[in-house]
């Protein structure tokens, strides 16, 4: 991890876990002195920390973020992905797919005409792969997801449970009191080392494609619309929601249940706070929050503000009804 180790070099880890979990032989972290009271309780054999702790008896490793350097040592002792051996004879495969070397395919997958499956890319059980989809190496598709038409995945890609990939955008023109649907003829691409969280929906590109850049990682529950394109290494939270023809730039931070109305465009590193509408674009760098949005600032000292209204408006009466008073006096008063 590059850090600094104060403590028996000879100790033995065998396993990760919570400072308040962690046995005589699992490591642990600790990101802060909040954490403090834990820490020194903690029966961890050693911890990954950003400062020296005196009150702890076990081994610490200093590093810059013990966070960062945590997750890179649970990989250590995560357990290995279940792998169907080859491809179940219970699969219905169609003549024409193609598969990479090492390709795991569960029984009761579907994988369409002249589909390609990358190698050592495993598919769990129940996943639908359509017609002439393309999927890269080491990707893990997890049970009951479908991967439609056309689409394309790249490398090193995680799609978790229930995510749709591909269904037709949300795309209607009246005619009346009746809706004509507007065929969906693009695709999705998805890059490389994204990871798609649970019962995500993306649609397919009215034309050309809806596209996830490389690095993106998605929550639960997310809804990314027709034409939308996602920069590299964004992150959107869980039950977020983006409208149709929206752009977002790079490293941009989406908190849960925002919704972004159509044709936006969000700016590099923009970070949007949790239940925000997004009515127009923003600039890149910029902060904000709440619906419709504002600085994030203003919109903590508005948040502050709106507790405070119905004694406001309480004063406010009180003070429209000693100016009736006043001007009913000054009305009586003689004048000079």
């Amino acid at each position: 991890m590059g850090g600094e180790l104060i403590g028996d070099p000879g100790a033995i880890v065998e396993g990760v876990n919570s400072l308040e979990g962690a046995g005589p032989r699992e490591i642990s972290f600790c990101t802060g002195r909040r954490y403090q009271e834990a820490l020194q309780k903690s029966k961890a054999v050693a911890v990954l920390v950003n400062e020296k702790f005196e009150k702890f008896s076990g081994a610490q490793i200093i590093v810059a973020n013990a966070e960062l350097a945590y997750a890179k040592v649970a990989w250590l002792f995560a357990p290995p992905v279940c792998r169907y051996p080859g491809i179940s004879k219970d699969a219905v495969v169609h003549e024409s797919c193609r598969f990479g070397e090492g390709v795991s395919v569960y029984p009761t997958v579907y994988v369409g005409d002249g589909a390609f499956v990358g190698e050592e890319t495993v598919l769990f059980p129940g996943v639908c792969i359509g017609e002439n989809v393309t999927i890269g190496k080491r990707c893990l598709i997890y049970p009951n997801v479908s991967i439609l038409r056309g689409c394309i995945i790249g490398d090193d890609v995680i799609i978790h449970p229930g995510t749709v990939i591909g269904s037709d955008g949300f795309s209607f023109v009246r005619e009346g009191a009746t809706s004509v649907k507007i065929p969906q003829t693009g695709i999705v691409q998805i890059d490389d080392q994204v990871e798609i969280g649970a019962n995500n929906c993306i649609d397919r590109a009215t034309f050309g494609k809806t596209w996830i850049k490389k690095g993106v990682k998605t929550d639960n529950l997310v809804q990314i619309a027709h034409n939308v394109v996602i920069g590299e290494n964004t992150i959107v939270v869980s039950q977020a929601g983006i409208s149709g023809s929206c752009t977002v730039g790079q490293g941009v931070l989406i908190g849960g249940q925002v919704g972004i109305s159509d044709h936006v465009n969000i700016g590099d590193g923009v970070m949007i706070g949790s239940q925000s509408g997004i009515p127009k674009s923003i600039p890149a760098g910029q902060v904000v929050s709440g619906s419709p949005m504002l600085p994030h600032r203003v919109w903590l000292k508005s948040s502050v503000l709106t507790g405070k209204l119905p004694e406001l408006n309480d004063r406010l009466r009180s003070l429209e009804k000693k100016i009736q008073n006043l001007e009913k006096y000054l009305e009586k008063e003689p004048r000079a």
